[in-house]
């Protein structure tokens, strides 16, 4: 149930682009009730969704809580593409959210009781890192593996160097 932690120092064994994106809710009137679980679930469902069909690109996914009004999740995406093209999939629960949010705005019947809101970030190679001191996977580890911190360099600056060959102190 519970994820053992990983001793020692770890890093993440990401390669290439990191595509993450962050996406979520935030509850703009406490007493509309009776918007917020749609939102929520609507949220739970594309997530289920995307873990029954990996090809999706959904590489990981964390469910985070900013403050009891903000309610977001961290993904980590195989690509850009992959995270556009389940956006836009006419097949995919994301898509018929997604129209039906448009609908409701164009026809003035969105109150503005739930906000919702994405950003998308495209990280290249050699301008991320991380380090990991007795954690489970988690976070860019969850999503692309988990390896011992030496494979990649005792320093920040030479985790960022790893795939560029560039030593960076």
């Amino acid at each position: 149930m519970f994820a053992k932690p990983v001793r020692g120092r770890t890093t993440a064994d990401a390669e290439g682009e990191v595509v993450v994106l962050l996406i979520g809710m935030r509850i703009n009137h406490f007493w509309a009730v009776h918007q917020w679980p749609l939102v929520m679930l609507s949220m739970i469902r594309m997530r289920r969704e995307l873990a029954r069909d990996p090809g999706r690109g959904l590489l990981g996914s964390v469910l985070l809580t900013a403050s009891p009004r903000t309610y977001y999740a961290v993904q980590y995406w195989e690509s850009r593409d992959k995270l556009y093209a389940y956006a836009a999939a006419p097949d995919m629960f994301h898509h018929r959210v997604w129209a039906v949010v448009n609908r409701k705005e164009r026809a003035g019947a969105v109150r503005g009781h739930v906000g919702l809101w994405h950003e998308a970030y495209v990280a290249p190679e050699g301008s991320y890192e991380s380090i990991y001191v007795d954690m489970p996977a988690f976070g860019l580890a969850g999503a692309h593996g988990q390896l011992p911190l030496a494979a990649r360099g005792r320093y920040a600056g030479d985790r960022f160097a790893h795939r560029s060959g560039e030593a960076v102190r």
